[in-house]
């Protein structure tokens, strides 16, 4: 018996109208999964291949196309290497990431980029301008450093093209956030006086 990967993605699958049209024609066919944060149908067992082609019929019938093994596996890639050098790189490199992709053996061309959007609907560009916005809001709420050495970490220009591009991707400024950072240890703060006074008592 042939099986597929666990791990699979749909194109698109970008609402949640779409997800709840998925999520009944996979309990339809008595499936055990998730979907990841990411967008991923992630099976709890493998699935045998026609499972996966009873799948696809009916995904297609909705309008939607399920990736085959290997254009998930390279969706998967772009994706995971987009986080890792995000959000776990002390340093951005100061190279575009098209480059970055193809460093990683993962293939840039348009066919791909297009697959990749209409997996996740936006570009890979949003996507990456997303995780950096997301890395710059941990580093608010986190971590004590300037808005201008989150910049240089994240490797914009200047503060002023991240406050640019934070406030058009979250419709809120870096100082909000730094307020709520305040209030989180506040809370945090009061939280505790009461155990540190029962402890004395």
């Amino acid at each position: 018996m042939e099986f597929v990967s666990n791990k699979l993605y749909v194109k698109y699958m970008v609402s949640l109208r779409c997800k709840m049209i998925v999520k009944s024609e996979i309990e339809d066919l008595g499936l055990n999964y998730k979907i990841t944060p990411h967008g991923a149908l992630e099976f709890h067992e493998q699935i045998t291949v026609e499972q996966y082609d009873l799948l696809k019929n009916k995904l297609l019938k909705s309008g939607m196309v399920l990736l085959n093994e290997s254009e998930s596996m390279l969706i998967d890639k772009i994706i995971n290497t987009i986080i890792e050098v995000v959000h776990y790189s002390e340093n951005l490199p100061k190279l575009n990431f098209t480059d970055l992709i193809n460093k990683h053996a993962i293939s840039g061309d348009e066919s791909l980029l297009k697959i990749f959007s209409d997996v996740k609907g936006v570009s890979v560009l949003q996507f990456i301008i997303n995780q950096k916005i997301e890395r710059a809001k941990e580093l608010l709420l986190y971590d004590e450093i300037s808005l201008s050495e989150i910049a240089d970490s994240l490797n914009y220009k200047n503060k002023n093209y991240l406050l640019a591009q934070f406030k058009k991707v979250t419709g809120l400024t870096p100082s909000y956030f730094k307020r709520l950072k305040k209030e989180r240890t506040k809370n945090a703060e009061q939280l505790s006086k009461p155990h540190t006074a029962r402890a004395r008592e």
